[in-house]
């Protein structure tokens, strides 16, 4: 612990200054109550799109110029890797990223554009590490860790200290928490300065290694890391952010990938704003009462960089989830008129008809029926059930 300070995220802040966007920090009525006001730590909209560059600039701005001419290694599933490149651009440094193979494509080919070289290999982070260690070997290039580095923590510990600025009576923060780079740099800046603050850390469900670490006592590796938050997919701890996480963090609380999806989708109707899975965990544990809430509270979205076809999927879950979207198999007679039918009684109950499939083929069918596949929008569960409900009372069969 005597390798990281305070004075290291002070002197960050100074380094950063020019160099980053100062995010904001802004109400989110939605989830505020008489007791509580939530605030969100908009890191969604830092330059990259996400939290990692401090980290990245503050440790590549730290290297010789020997280190600098040998160029910079680093694995990533996205954040950490446009961050290491933007540093790396801006400092005129060769850059190589591994990444894993499921990375989303739109971080790959942000970090490309940046002028990195980007290698895909393995399934998840850990995998990306070990083989970014391999090549750092061959190469003696300098590994730019994405967590587990006294700098790279300096760094991200810099928001805590803009937290703290902005909001001097701030009671809660909450952090997403993968490989704990976050979650120790603002846990201790807040704590060394105000121990009163409570800083809550939250793990994606699939892949809580920081939890269970702090569970055991010491780093362990989860055999998988499983969720769709990937900036948080990370199945070991770092040994240095574990040991401050342990010092400074109040407690650590898990989303599951539903909560998130749920969480992302909020955020986008409420908040207009878009959030990646690791980004929308600390809203997730906030909607979910996952913590006590008490006074003013900072939900840390962490990051924007979600792949749309992702946001696709998340979209049209959460309707169905919620009852705005219903897919409806309803047997009827297969004779003329039964369609506009079915039709008239859903626009009547309000609903809207977006899109229809009518099956005579089926062989568990009587050969005069039919099956009427319809998806329809409605306002929310309930009035779905009413519609249903008006479908069988006119003598459909609603499955």
């Amino acid at each position: 612990m005597e390798i990281f300070s305070l004075g290291m995220i002070l002197e960050a802040r100074e380094r950063l200054r020019g160099m980053i966007q100062r995010t904001g920090l802004v109400a989110f009525p939605a989830l505020s109550t008489e007791d509580s006001v939530l605030y969100l730590k908009t890191e969604d909209l830092q330059n990259t799109g996400s939290f990692k560059v401090r980290g990245a600039y503050i440790k590549i701005a730290g290297l010789t110029d020997e280190e600098r001419a040998a160029g910079v290694i680093a694995s990533s599933a996205g954040n950490h890797a446009q961050g290491v490149a933007l540093a790396a651009q801006h400092f005129g440094v060769p850059a190589t990223i591994v990444m894993p193979t499921g990375a989303p494509l739109s971080k790959v080919k942000a970090t490309m554009e940046l002028g990195a070289k980007v290698v895909l290999h393995g399934t998840v982070y850990d995998d990306a590490y070990q083989e970014a260690r391999r090549i750092q070997k061959e190469t003696g290039a300098t590994f730019i860790h994405p967590f587990d580095d006294p700098l790279v923590i300096a760094g991200q510990g810099t928001i805590g200290l803009e937290i703290m600025d902005d909001l001097p009576d701030v009671d809660t923060i909450v952090v997403p928490i993968g490989g704990g780079g976050l979650a120790s740099g603002v846990a201790a800046a807040v704590k060394m300065l105000h121990p009163n603050v409570r800083v809550i850390g939250v793990q994606a469900s699939g892949a809580a290694g920081m939890k269970a670490s702090f569970e055991a006592g010491h780093v362990v590796c989860l055999p998988s890391a499983k969720t769709i938050a990937d900036g948080i997919a990370v199945k070991q701890p770092g040994e240095l952010t574990f040991e401050i996480c342990r010092q400074y963090l109040d407690d650590i609380v898990t989303v599951d990938d539903d909560e998130i999806a749920q969480a992302i989708l909020f955020l986008m109707e409420k908040g207009k704003m878009v959030a990646e899975g690791a980004g929308a965990a600390p809203v997730a544990a906030v909607m979910n009462q996952k913590i006590e809430r008490r006074g003013n509270v900072v939900a840390m979205v962490s990051g924007g960089n979600i792949d749309v076809t992702m946001i696709s999927r998340i979209i049209e879950k959460g309707l169905l989830r919620a009852g705005r979207v219903s897919k409806l198999r309803i047997v009827l007679k297969d004779i003329p008129g039964q369609l506009e039918i079915v039709s008239r009684i859903i626009g009547s109950a309000g609903a809207n008809v977006m899109a229809v499939h009518h099956d005579r083929t089926n062989v568990d069918l009587d050969i005069r029926d039919a099956i009427l596949e319809i998806t329809m929008e409605t306002q929310d569960r309930e009035h779905a059930v009413r519609v249903i409900e008006s479908l069988r009372e006119a003598g459909f069969t609603v499955n």
